[in-house]
């Protein structure tokens, strides 16, 4: 048997070790958390813009608004404006980067 030969094993270790380590950080990048979008928070009820029932419905009827659901799944089930965004109030902080903030986005709850 040749003396000389390497001994592979630490080698293994190590480029098992850097696979690990690249594949951990590549999942990290592909699934960080996307940036929340700031808007401005109203000061008072007052401040909250109104849509009129003829603005929303000429909005649905042309498609220039997205109208967002935010009941709960089995409110939304019982019945919903016909393509809306179902995406509940208490999930709203973690899924409204789902959202074009470039969109008129209606939100309603009954």
């Amino acid at each position: 048997m040749d003396e000389n030969r390497k001994n592979p094993f630490p080698w293994l270790v190590i480029a098992g070790g850097l696979l690990l380590s690249f594949s951990a950080l590549a999942y990290a990048l592909i699934n960080r958390p996307s940036a929340a979008v700031a808007t401005q928070t109203p000061g008072s009820l007052e401040q909250v813009q109104r849509v009129s029932l003829e603005d929303a419905k000429a909005a649905y009827d042309d498609r220039s608004a997205v109208f967002l659901d935010v009941r709960d799944r089995s409110s939304y089930a019982a019945g919903h404006i016909p393509g809306a965004v179902l995406m509940p109030l208490s999930e709203l902080p973690n899924r409204s980067g789902e959202l074009n903030p470039k969109s008129w986005i209606i939100p309603y709850c009954t």
